[in-house]
């Protein structure tokens, strides 16, 4: 009889303690997504002598002339390049004023 009275209470006691329990909601934070519209471009030609680099640009994205622009090479920046002309539809031409660019890197507008 000691034992059934046991085991009941212990059931009882494990069905207290195995109940539903409230379920606090985290706190709700809203992200905030915003699109990269910057200006993106890729270096096609590159003369090291004269220190200018021909620019290809989605059509009608061109910059206009006096843009800094700035080339990375596997998301390192390499350079910094002023736009100076001239335009085509989807090519520009600028002077590399600093550092090595190359064909390939990609060119974004400095903000």
């Amino acid at each position: 009889m000691r034992c059934v009275v046991c085991l009941l209470l212990g059931a009882w006691l494990f069905a207290g303690c195995a109940g539903s329990k409230p379920v606090s909601n985290p706190p709700k934070s809203k992200l905030i997504i915003t699109p990269d519209n910057g200006l993106v471009g890729k270096v096609k030609s590159v003369n090291d002598n004269a220190r200018f680099a021909v620019l290809n640009f989605p059509v009608g994205s061109i910059p206009p002339d006096g843009q800094m622009l700035s080339a990375y090479r596997q998301g390192l920046k390499v350079g910094e390049l002023k736009v100076t002309g001239p335009h085509d539809d989807e090519n520009t031409v600028a002077n590399i004023t600093d550092g090595d660019v190359r064909p390939g890197d990609e060119v974004r507008a400095n903000f």
